[in-house]
């Protein structure tokens, strides 16, 4: 299929269809073929593995979600 720079902008989402379909698609500027879309032989990004990291996080302080009692807060803003 050969279709024009303009009429591909404005059909973006059908020729992509075209191309997952197995048809490539060849756009031309002034009749002259310039870019060849067709479909991609493999994913771009790998499967998430999840539980890569179990084990390797460590928490340093386990109560570090509490809010911080007032003398914390009293020496930290006196810090500045």
């Amino acid at each position: 299929m050969e279709i024009s720079v303009a009429d591909a902008k404005n059909k973006l989402p059908e020729l992509i269809k075209a191309v997952e379909d197995g048809h490539p698609v060849t756009i031309c500027r002034r009749g002259v073929p310039v870019v060849d879309i067709v479909r991609t032989r493999k994913p771009a990004q790998k499967k998430r593995t999840l539980g890569t990291l179990k084990g390797q996080i460590k928490f340093l302080d386990p109560d570090w979600w509490k809010p911080m009692p007032d003398e914390e807060v009293e020496a930290f803003l006196a810090g500045r």
